[in-house]
């Protein structure tokens, strides 16, 4: 019989409490399914990114051509650059 879960008063400590604890002890995970949760947007965080003037100006450039705004092209450029790198590996 699997542990009881208890409940928990905040985020942090359900954090914590998995952090030192053994999951198989409490969910049975040969009973999981696996689901996709489609509409979940990504969490974000805010970066500060010091770029020479020319060049922002031709992402600006770049994303004014594609009508889209330039941090969305960067974004895309990033990734497209990261699945690149990852890929090589």
């Amino acid at each position: 019989m699997s542990k009881k879960i208890p409940a928990f008063k905040s985020e942090d400590e359900e954090r914590e409490f998995w952090a030192t604890h053994d999951s198989t002890e409490y969910i049975n995970w040969n009973k999981a399914e696996r689901i996709t949760f489609s509409n979940l947007k990504p969490s974000v965080k805010k970066i500060s990114l010091r770029l020479p003037e020319s060049m922002l100006e031709e992402l600006k450039l770049l994303a004014n051509k594609r009508d889209v705004p330039y941090q969305s092209l960067l974004k895309i450029f990033l990734a497209e650059r990261i699945e690149k790198e990852l890929a090589s590996h």
